[in-house]
């Protein structure tokens, strides 16, 4: 298994970022996925994340009526739409796999993770 995240850039403030979180190894079939994100001297902490056929989704309520989560699984992919982006969102995001939902696991019980893709929102 092996998540690679991509997407991420600098805008500006009320624009909007799609990140993707591609998955290149063997189908995590049943597994939830979704995205963390953490910001320079802040612990990690959970934006979204999506269940296996989708049908249940949460959102960190910092996030929540801003970003969208979904998932192509015939593509092995999860993305997370990012839109009405502030300043306070600038992190390094990371996508993860696990059982649902996420929000409630410490990270260390989360079963996969990828490597960070930048968001930089400019005010």
């Amino acid at each position: 298994v092996q998540l690679q995240a991509s997407g991420g850039g600098l805008v500006q403030a009320g624009g909007s970022l799609r990140l993707s979180c591609a998955n290149s190894g063997r189908t995590l079939r049943t597994y939830a996925m979704g995205w963390f994100r953490q910001a320079p001297g802040k612990e990690r902490e959970f934006v979204s994340s999506i269940s296996w056929g989708g049908g249940s989704t949460e959102y960190a309520d910092s996030v929540k009526g801003r970003f969208a989560i979904s998932r192509d699984n015939a593509k092995n992919t999860v993305y997370l739409q990012m839109n009405s982006l502030k300043s306070a969102d600038t992190a390094d995001y990371y996508c993860a796999a696990g059982s649902y939902p996420l929000s409630n696991r410490p990270a260390g019980s989360i079963n996969y993770w990828g490597k960070g893709t930048q968001v930089t929102v400019s005010s």
